[in-house]
């Protein structure tokens, strides 16, 4: 018998990379929403990311928050499925 089980959706570097870019368009922290950031997403937005200095060093950890966010998802799918089989 199989269990329907959503699939944990899996963050890009790529699409994070890309919505950064968007701050050349004047919508700064939009990649900080999409890697479940939503305060320093908002403050991003607000100060056009630290007058840019931010969105520069967001340029290095864009990774990091792209694979924290992942496990976090993974992790979370995993206690639901713990708690299924209970």
């Amino acid at each position: 018998m199989a269990i329907d089980r959503p699939v944990p959706e899996r963050k890009s570097q790529l699409v994070s990379y890309l919505l950064w870019g968007s701050c050349f368009f004047g919508v700064c922290g939009i990649h900080r929403f999409y890697n479940g950031r939503p305060i320093s997403g908002l403050i991003w937005l607000l100060t056009f990311g630290f007058l840019f200095i931010g969105q520069i060093i967001d340029l290095f950890l864009i990774p990091g928050m792209v694979r924290e966010q992942n496990l976090e998802s993974r992790l979370t799918d995993l206690d639901d499925r713990r708690g299924r089989l209970r």
